[in-house]
């Protein structure tokens, strides 16, 4: 077996990969798809983790042969950035061992997504890709969708990042004009716009491990999103799930045609679905770990994460099958109701004297000036509550909410 673990874009909670396979006797050699991280990734990116690093500049026959170097038998995405770059190494290096090359853009790509799910029969959201004003206006009176509620989203884009609502009668040309054009926090030009029909209903975090195309639970979660004028899907609260629960039990079946449709079938797996009055309808679905903190907040729920997942079937050769829920915890994610001056730190003090409370980190001094959270990046604070009692955790929930809500911010 090779001593060294190729790991492209060891970013987000991709980073923990490199201690992980050290501790499993691996090196870990980080290939970055840039020659800097996207701007929402500069913070977690971590040279000093790598003995070794290489730096895609566009060459891609180049750096396979410098790769060649460690006898790869293997190679990893480590974030939502280093996905596409991850499957062209792999089938110039070791063909065969990831996942179905040709629909690699249907694992990053929102619109080749639903591409892939329509080919293979699997429902799916009305959604069109386009950077034609015109053809959107055509395609929403064709489908009936013209003044009613919408999602308006780059393809490309990632953690809720200029995701918008349309409410019923919106200028849905407002939005279009917003996103196109731009560039958003992976660092990419948004070059076309992605319209969706508006999904009502419960949204989840499906998150698996696929080894030759048999597909496993990692964790389950259930989400609580809010919306802020015309920007939905901010973070606000995430409750793991039991794998014997009636909604996993519910969302499972239709998750593994999601992965067999856009060709996981090796590694992580990172689906958002949400449950509608027509049944399970796929948000987006990523080839890597999840993000946000979530490779923490899973080992604690469960024992186990997509990491520890990897490195076991990578190192080890074993798998998994399923998970249990060894303790209910619940994720708050503090908002910002607008941009200003953190003026009250102090509002969370007497936070860790909460029978459930385990961790939180608030992202900004007192007195400093912080963004108006509008995804995942711009949160204020987070919170994880753990207990065996699930009315406790309810209970004290509500206390981390009137803590939130007493939160001051002044205007700059």
């Amino acid at each position: 077996m090779s001593k060294y673990t190729i790991i492209v874009d060891p970013l987000s909670t991709g980073q923990e990969y490199a201690a992980a396979f050290k501790e499993a006797g691996q090196t870990p050699v980080a290939v970055l798809s840039g020659l800097e991280p996207a701007p929402a990734f500069t913070g977690s990116w971590h040279p000093e983790d790598f003995e070794h690093i290489h730096y895609f500049e566009g060459d891609l026959p180049s750096l396979a042969d410098a790769l060649k170097v460690y006898e790869p038998e293997y190679l990893i995405a480590g974030s939502e950035a280093g996905v596409e770059l991850c499957d062209q190494l792999t089938e110039l290096l070791v063909p065969g061992t990831g996942n179905v090359f040709e629909l690699s853009t249907a694992r990053r790509d929102k619109w080749q997504m639903a591409q892939a799910l329509a080919r293979a029969g699997v429902p799916h959201l009305r959604q069109l890709c386009t950077a034609d004003p015109a053809e959107a206006e055509q395609w929403l009176r064709d489908n009936d969708l013209l003044g009613r509620r919408l999602v308006i989203k780059p393809p490309k884009s990632a953690a809720g990042d200029e995701v918008y609502t349309v409410f019923e009668g919106g200028d849905w040309r407002e939005r279009f004009d917003r996103v196109l054009g731009r560039d958003n926090k992976m660092g990419l030009r948004n070059d076309a716009v992605l319209i969706q029909e508006y999904a009502e209903g419960t949204e989840y975090l499906v998150d698996s491990y696929s080894v030759d195309g048999r597909h496993e639970l990692v964790d389950v979660c259930r989400y609580t999103k809010i919306s802020r004028g015309d920007k939905i899907g901010i973070y606000h609260r995430i409750d793991f799930l039991a794998a014997d629960d009636p909604e996993v039990l519910a969302l499972w079946p239709y998750t593994q045609q999601v992965l067999d449709a856009v060709g996981i079938r090796v590694g992580c797996g990172h689906a958002e679905v949400m449950m509608t009055p027509d049944g399970p309808r796929l948000i987006e679905v990523a080839a890597r770990p999840s993000g946000g903190g979530h490779q923490m907040v899973s080992e604690l729920a469960t024992g186990d994460n997509h990491i520890k997942r990897t490195v076991a079937h990578r190192v080890r050769g074993e798998f998994r099958e399923s998970f249990d829920l060894v303790q209910h915890l619940r994720g708050i994610f503090i908002s910002a109701y607008r941009t200003g001056y953190f003026r009250n730190r102090e509002v969370f003090d007497g936070i860790d004297g909460l029978k459930s409370f385990h961790w939180m980190k608030i992202l900004h001094d007192e007195d400093a000036i912080v963004p108006e959270t509008v995804d995942l990046f711009t949160c204020l604070a987070w919170v994880i509550l753990i207990h065996s009692d699930a009315q406790t955790l309810d209970d004290d929930y509500q206390k981390v909410l009137a803590m939130e809500k007493a939160i001051v911010i002044d205007q700059p």
